[in-house]
């Protein structure tokens, strides 16, 4: 059954969807209230012990992400990096993201192998190129519900302008929503929303290029939606981290607890009965 058009799930202003890495951060996602879920390229990347470089193959990429899209009944928009290829490959990635349940996909005009969005040394294809592969993308749907999203790297390698003209050409070319990634300042996101006439996703990732810009103020300049794809995963890892320091040097747990999920908090996450499981009553 096809996922619901996240177009159609905006009210006012913009909406946040935070990333998911796995299965049961995306429960997490779904249970504190959000209405759409990010699945990363970094994120799934990050978790598999692998930097953000496109070394995960669609196979593996749409493996990992029916596990999340299982698990949560929340629209999802798969992050499909450069597309795995060309625009046939562009065109198979679509039929199987669709396929396997995804509202949306992701694809940008970096080079392969690409670089993570806020790194210096990126570079981008010909617009033409990248036009062909948003056309493919298009073509390749079943349903004008699976939206695709056009990400442009430009800022980096041509600046602001040529980042909008691209912009321009991937909205002409078909592309239901338009993701600038990594403008430097509110202005610039400003300016990109006045002069690009397509509905825009803006990426509020930590430790980068843009500046912090409150959800509120996303939506005052025109933009859609905001994703946080890595903040559970960084918050995460550091809560990780922090408790295994201090495993290591008390030698117990105990003093960990108040910082932890409890096992039924975990077990009704995953909407696990035990008793159920044991057909036992009360």
């Amino acid at each position: 059954m096809m996922a619901k058009n996240i177009l159609s799930i905006k009210n006012r202003g913009a909406l946040a969807i935070p990333g998911a890495f796995n299965a049961a951060s995306a429960l997490l996602i779904e249970k504190t209230g959000f209405e759409a879920v990010y699945i990363s390229g970094a994120g799934l990347s990050n978790s598999n012990g692998l930097p953000d470089a496109g070394l995960l193959s669609m196979e593996e990429v749409a493996r990992l992400s029916s596990f999340i899209m299982e698990a949560t009944s929340l629209p999802a928009i798969i992050d499909a990096d450069t597309g795995f290829g060309g625009p046939a490959e562009v065109a198979a990635t679509v039929r199987a993201f669709e396929e396997a349940g995804a509202s949306a996909m992701q694809i940008e005009d970096q080079e392969f192998p690409k670089r993570c969005g806020h790194l210096p040394g990126k570079s981008v294809i010909p617009e033409a190129l990248f036009v062909e592969k948003i056309r493919a993308a298009i073509d390749a749907r079943r349903s004008p519900d699976f939206l695709v999203i056009a990400r442009t790297d430009a800022r980096a390698t041509g600046g602001l302008d040529e980042a909008i003209t691209r912009a321009q050409a991937y909205t002409d070319a078909g592309a239901d929503i338009i993701f600038p990634e990594a403008l430097e300042s509110k202005a610039e996101f400003a300016e990109f929303a006045r002069r690009v006439p397509a509905p825009l996703l803006a990426n509020m990732t930590e430790f980068g290029k843009t500046p912090y810009i409150g959800l509120d103020e996303w939506g005052e300049m025109g933009y859609s939606f905001v994703l946080f794809p890595m903040t559970l995963f960084r918050a995460g890892m550091k809560a990780m981290e922090d408790a295994l320091s201090e495993l290591k040097a008390t030698g117990t747990q105990k003093g960990l607890l108040q910082r932890m999920q409890t096992r039924e908090e975990l077990y009704r996450l995953l909407r696990y009965d035990v008793d159920e499981q044991h057909g036992r009553k009360g």
